[in-house]
């Protein structure tokens, strides 16, 4: 039977910028919430994340990814906002009206005032990064394998090679070791680790896992189960050298190799993609291209840490409650966000004039860098507005700064964040 519900606010995800964003709005005053997740709970990519680390920005103390999600959950029953669990949303349409499907009610249309995409990331598989050699089993996603490691039970083997150093490989590193497992190696195309130092000193060093930097692997072996990988050194143009091939006897290969923004239902829904983020354009406000649809969290970029996904995700559902209450600035008069030298891609890409707030700029950099300052300039002039000074830059830690409405109303068509 088809069901057609009406509610002000729909999000998308239940992950923790899903809940943040749902609770900020409800907490601004918008009653009826509709959070829509495909799991069977609430808690998104935190409820496998079963280590440490959480929490130390947002709430001052370490908590544990489900921790960190329980801490919001637990919130959402003494509010109207309703929740609806293994459903998948199908698809979006330009009135805002959600197809959805759930094995309960089957088939249904929600239509909203207002939307909030809060869908997460994916990760990077084999078949996008070509990995030649045979396709045996044994062969995950370093997050594919946390989940069946930390909520179904399962090791997914004993003796394994990690392709990428991003957080998600590291922490699998120490934790297939602690399970007894034996890593054999991290290899990193890249002459520099892509995850949070504090991860490679945790998960590497102290259970004395080799990195091999400026490395990959050029070939896997096995049948039907992976029997051995072997890895090269690569040359600036990233190309493998010859002779250079060292061959590991294992069972299992990781790929930590990036991660992407879960963006099909923006493409459905008509949004402008950066093709630098491969998330939504969004405006300070975290709204899209799209009126009346927002976005944050890892949907618009992937985030370092999940402390930085919420303080986002808070400021969606405040501007998305503002729309809903009549309150939108005019998406006509805008300044554009470009990124300029050493910096691959700026959030927001547009800020609404005039500015009624200072403005939080998110980036990242290109290459670690040492004793270097950020420079914020007028587009159109070259005009230094500010800059900032970093003793250390790197492409794993997600940078921002922040510019006041003094700045912004020096400039008359857009500004660029370099690196100098």
């Amino acid at each position: 039977m088809e069901l057609t519900q009406i509610c002000d606010l729909a999000v998308i995800g239940g992950g923790p910028a899903g809940m943040a964003a749902a609770l900020e709005a409800y907490q601004s005053g918008v009653e009826k919430i509709v959070i829509i997740e495909r799991d069977k709970e609430l808690g998104g990519i935190l409820n496998q994340c079963i280590h440490n680390g959480f929490g130390l920005h947002y709430f001052k103390e370490e908590l544990t990814g489900p921790e960190y999600a329980q801490r919001f959950s637990d919130q959402i029953p003494g509010t109207t906002i309703q929740a609806m669990t293994d459903t998948m949303v199908l698809d979006i349409s330009p009135d805002k009206t959600i197809h959805l499907v759930n094995t309960k009610n089957g088939y249904q249309q929600l239509k909203a005032k207002a939307i909030v995409l809060a869908m997460g990331c994916r990760e990077r598989t084999r078949g996008a990064i070509g990995i030649p050699g045979e396709r045996p089993s044994g062969v995950f996603t370093a997050g594919t394998a946390q989940r069946y490691l930390n909520m179904e039970g399962y090791l997914v083997g004993k003796r394994a090679v990690i392709l990428g150093s991003g957080d998600i490989g590291l922490i699998m590193a120490r934790r297939l070791s602690l399970e007894g497992a034996k890593v054999l190696a991290c290899v990193e195309l890249m002459p520099y680790s892509n995850g949070l130092n504090r991860n490679v000193v945790q998960c590497l060093n102290d259970f004395e896992i080799p990195l091999y930097l400026s490395h990959t692997i050029t070939r896997i072996t096995g049948t039907p189960r992976v029997e051995s990988v072997t890895i090269s050194k690569v040359d600036e143009k990233r190309n493998p050298i010859p002779g250079t091939e060292i061959t590991f006897q294992c069972d299992t290969v990781l790929l930590s190799v990036g991660l992407i923004p879960e963006n099909e239902l923006s493409k459905t829904a008509g949004i402008a993609l950066d093709p630098r983020t491969r998330g939504p354009v969004v405006f300070e406000n975290m709204e899209t291209s799209v009126e009346g649809i927002f976005a944050c969290g890892n949907t618009v970029h992937v985030h370092d840490l999940v402390d930085f996904v919420t303080a986002e995700s808070q400021r969606a559902g405040r501007y998305t409650a503002a729309y809903i209450q009549g309150q939108s600035p005019s998406p006509n008069a805008f300044l554009p966000v470009t990124a300029g030298s050493m910096v691959n891609y700026t959030v927001p890409q547009k800020i609404h004039l005039p500015a009624s707030a200072p403005v939080e700029i998110f980036f990242r950099v290109a290459m670690p860098m040492k004793d270097k300052k950020i420079v914020v300039t007028a587009s159109g002039t070259g005009e230094k507005l500010m800059e900032f000074k970093r003793l250390h830059l790197a492409p794993g830690e997600m940078e921002h700064i922040t510019i006041p409405t003094s700045a912004l109303e020096k400039v008359p068509d857009g500004i660029e964040i370099a690196i100098v």
